[in-house]
């Protein structure tokens, strides 16, 4: 009897054991996941797209190592709606988030973070937020009046992250938290140089981050990001992170050190690229860590920016000024604007398990494609009703489909025009309904959209219109629950 009783104990020891050896396989064998983005880097800010003056070393060796998205688009031309799109898979729209600074992200959304974090990854998100409040007293940045606090209340925590360093939205790309000289774009301007800018770090509830916030800010958000990455490896846990930093949106500012890197060129670009190069060496530290880590080569990289470069004062505009000097490599329009100038945005995708030499592809893909991407690759089925975005599984495989499944489908208000657009692979219909406008373009052949097709090919109009029809009434029936 006894002899029974230890060999089964033996035996669930056994059993016991090869679940958790099983358990923590599985841990490592799934891929840790980083999503990079930038704020108004424009689809030429690159030394790796062939920028003459740009230092990006870093970029380049990620562009190197990796898949490179020639066509790679933010969903929307301006900052929160895009932001949206990563975490969601869906159009802005669906769900309010319209324009910067407008909406927040609703409780009913189904988040990337949150659906990681119940299969066991750990969670952060590091840098600009702006899908919601972070206090709901507390009054700062672009969000003014305690009403519009409480009502777009929605800080990261609330949204699947377990850990976060976040702003609700922009600060200057050095010394974050101080307001610049009032002649730099972008500063506060109803404060004095020195002065607090107005908008704080938050780490959780109540939490207002008050310490090592001097310097680069691409410097300061990575100071989180690897005691996260660190924590995260140590504990043998999968982690996902958002790393969205707020270079090089205005206020622009580079420190001494990459001021020197471009000497001989304006002031204006002195900073604009400065502050771009020190958020490259940011990222070179992060791939160095994961490297040290010993979890480089399973490691998911995306990068990606927010939309096109911005103009004269930081907004939406169609010609650099100030320091803005952001590139669009010849594309037209700029931040604001649905010509590819203010949606085609860099793209890069590092993953050395999966991804194992220099490929570039031409498929158009989308920030949307993100959630149904990972998801895929993951073998997660998750049940989320209309989904815009797509999974890029294929491409990465490089078993790459002719055409999308889902075209991708924008919207968006430029000065005081509503553009709607429709992008199915080569062609591309951009319509301002108001004014009846419309313009049809052959982006494979025509990528600076000089040559209006509309009149010489009415059939591609008609069918296309029909199809932005039809995407547009589930837009606004999502938009129409999402406020009931």
């Amino acid at each position: 009897m006894g002899m029974r009783i230890y060999l089964k104990s033996i035996l669930f020891s056994i059993i016991y054991f090869t679940f958790l050896f099983q358990l923590h396989g599985l841990n490592n064998s799934r891929p840790n996941i980083i999503l990079i983005m930038t704020d108004d880097q424009g689809w030429g800010d690159a030394g790796y797209q062939g920028h003459p003056e740009l230092k990006t070393p870093h970029l380049d060796q990620m562009a190197t190592d990796g898949l490179v998205f020639n066509r790679f688009y933010a969903a929307a031309p301006v900052c929160s709606p895009t932001r949206g799109s990563v975490l969601t898979g869906r159009h802005p729209f669906r769900y309010g988030i319209t324009f910067a600074n407008v909406g927040h992200i609703p409780a009913e959304e189904l988040l990337l973070p949150e659906i990681l974090k119940e299969k066991g990854y750990t969670t952060g998100h590091f840098g600009k937020w702006h899908l919601g409040t972070m206090d709901k007293n507390v009054v700062e940045s672009n969000r003014g009046g305690y009403a519009r606090n409480l009502k777009h209340y929605s800080p990261p925590w609330e949204n699947g992250y377990d850990a976060s360093f976040a702003t609700e939205s922009k600060v200057p790309t050095w010394d974050p938290m101080i307001n610049c000289d009032t002649a730099v774009s972008g500063c506060n301007q109803t404060q004095n140089p020195g002065d607090s800018y107005g908008t704080y770090y938050w780490t959780g509830p109540g939490q207002i981050a008050t310490e090592n916030l001097v310097g680069d800010d691409s410097r300061v958000i990575m100071d989180r990001v690897v005691p996260f990455v660190e924590k995260a490896v140590e504990s043998k846990t999968p982690f996902f992170s958002t790393i969205w930093f707020h270079t090089p949106h205005s206020p622009v500012v580079a420190g001494p050190e990459y001021l020197k890197m471009y000497n001989g060129l304006t002031e204006k670009k002195q900073h604009y690229y400065g502050c771009i190069t020190a958020m490259d060496e940011q990222i070179g530290r992060l791939r160095a860590k994961l490297k040290e880590l010993g979890v480089a080569d399973n490691t998911m990289i995306w990068f990606c920016s927010d939309n096109g470069p911005a103009a004269a004062g930081g907004g939406p505009g169609m010609e650099a000024g100030q320091r803005q000097q952001g590139s669009t490599a010849g594309l037209r329009g700029r931040k604001g604007t649905l010509f590819e100038g203010g949606v085609r945005v860099p793209g890069i995708l590092v993953w050395p398990a999966k991804v194992k030499s220099t490929r570039k592809t031409d498929f158009p893909a989308v920030t949307s494609d993100y959630l149904p991407t990972i998801l895929d690759l993951l073998g997660i089925n998750q049940e989320i009703r209309n989904l815009d975005g797509i999974s890029l599984k294929r491409v990465i495989e490089n078993e790459e489909p002719e055409y999308r499944i889902n075209p991708i489908g924008f919207q968006s208000r430029f000065r005081r025009e509503f553009w709607q657009v429709w992008h199915d692979h080569d062609y591309k219909l951009m319509v301002e309904p108001e004014k009846k406008q419309t313009l049809l373009f052959n982006l494979k052949n025509d990528p600076n959209e000089t040559n209006n097709l509309a009149n010489k090919q009415p059939e591609v109009v008609l069918k296309m219109q029909q199809e932005l029809d039809k995407w547009l009434l589930s837009v606004e029936q999502d938009r129409m629950k999402s406020e009931l």
